[in-house]
């Protein structure tokens, strides 16, 4: 079962704004619903537009689609729906999660709704595609589910942030695969504006020591964290479920919930590599970024972060608030001369926290003494839709009309030895290619 991001509601609700009728078209060398666009959408559409799920209307069938043919033409020709934001014209495109249109795919679209939308045979129309349950997980069942206590949010107030805590119940190690936080239910996934979930030591009364070891994040469009073959996280036994969370409210009390789901491998197995996903790349060397964002303003901001070992990049997921309107991440080589290459750049939409997992032929290999570079640009001015007010100087900070700006970066490290192995694994099937 393929995926794909879940659609924002508030984003089709406002843009996916049903066209007026158009005229059916008699060619029968013109595209139709029944043979060419219907086999596009139940690929990449019908995930979340359909009965019980997020988005705001079904497009299954023909007669549900019909009334939104030039809204669904004109999201898939700015691209921006189904949604990606990776910017096409730099750097890495091959992914594992990349759920956008091919052109061939976009060019079909177009020319269905400006031929008049026809429907064709209905008996061509093929049998939509079999869904999981809307309370499926991403990572399918998980070996262990951890279900935080519930939270209260009111009706209206201040953000809150907060702790909550529970046990794993594991007494040995174990190593993560998959893993996945996700509000419990609509309303907890309205209130939860982001939440961090953690493995946490007790001391001997049995009391949470803070800190711990980052285990995945929550946040709206993220994908559960899937890690490449031969990797894993280790999660101590005898440690406990720290869940911190961002939460507000919506003008309803809500009892927020929260869970987590895991997915381990066999026991008494380990990984041949540790994965890692971390904030990198803040602004003056801070976790969440230094800015000063003038009002009116466009502000650019950059921060480095050193590998003191060779890795491979399994993910790189851009993170900012509501001012944030693009990121790049750049690689410096510990070469002489020194060499900068632009790995990627995304658009970056609030209601998307699209997480890039890259294809196992292109994942960046980086040697030892690497330094990433991210630059995060934020847009204070009345151009930016989603600036709540242009006359407000923004800075740094936790609450959602603060800003933040870093990138999260999935890796593993590797020996010098198996850096060399894999960079040259990878020259050979390039070369091979290009014979």
């Amino acid at each position: 079962m393929r995926f794909i991001q879940p659609l924002v509601v508030l984003l089709l609700g406002a843009l996916l704004l049903p066209g007026a009728a158009v005229a059916q078209s008699a060619d029968p060398e013109e595209p139709t619903f029944a043979n060419d666009v219907a086999p596009i959408l139940y690929e990449s559409c019908v995930n979340c537009h359909r009965p019980g799920e997020i988005a705001p209307m079904s497009l299954i069938s023909y007669q549900e689609v019909r009334p939104w043919a030039r809204s669904i033409k004109n999201k898939v020709e700015t691209r921006a729906m189904p949604p990606w934001h990776l910017d096409r014209h730099i750097g890495i495109q091959k992914f594992k999660n990349d759920p956008s249109l091919t052109d061939a795919q976009i060019a079909t679209i177009v020319r269905w709704v400006d031929n008049g939308a026809p429907q064709g045979n209905p008996a061509d129309t093929p049998t939509p595609p079999e869904f999981a349950p809307a309370d499926a997980w991403q990572i399918g069942e998980p070996d262990l589910v951890v279900r935080f206590p519930d939270y209260t949010v009111p009706a209206a107030g201040p953000d809150l942030f907060g702790n909550l805590f529970e046990d794993f119940d594991l007494e040995e190690d174990r190593y993560i695969t998959s893993i996945q936080t996700r509000p419990v239910g609509d309303l907890s996934r309205q209130v939860v504006h982001h939440a961090l979930s953690y493995a946490v030591e007790q001391n001997e009364e049995g009391e949470s020591m803070g800190g711990g070891i980052f285990l995945v994040e929550y946040a709206s469009g993220k994908q559960a964290e899937i890690y490449p073959p031969d990797s894993g996280l280790l999660l101590p036994g005898g440690t406990e479920a720290r869940l911190s969370y961002h939460l507000h409210s919506i003008g309803e009390e809500v009892d927020a919930q929260m869970e987590l789901g895991i997915n381990f491998l066999p026991k008494g197995t380990e990984p041949k590599h540790i994965r890692y996903s971390k904030q990198l790349g803040g602004s003056q060397g801070q976790v969440i970024g230094v800015l000063d964002i003038p009002a009116g303003e466009i502000a650019r901001s950059d921060g480095y972060t050193r590998f003191n070992k060779a890795a491979r990049i399994t993910m790189f997921q851009p993170h900012m608030h509501m001012l944030g309107i693009y990121q790049c991440i750049e690689f410096i080589y510990p070469t002489q001369p020194v060499k900068a290459e632009t790995v990627n750049c995304a658009s970056f939409d609030y209601n998307w926290h699209l997480n890039y997992n890259y294809a196992d032929d292109t994942a960046p290999l980086i040697p030892a003494g690497t330094i990433l570079h991210v630059t995060s640009w934020h847009d204070n001015s009345a151009a930016n839709r989603a600036n709540l007010d242009p006359s407000n100087w923004v800075g740094s900070g936790q609450r959602t009309i603060d800003e933040m700006g870093f990138a999260w970066i999935g890796w593993y490290d590797l020996t010098d030895e198996e850096y060399e192995a894999e960079l040259a694994e990878r020259e050979a099937a390039r070369s091979k290619t290009n014979d």
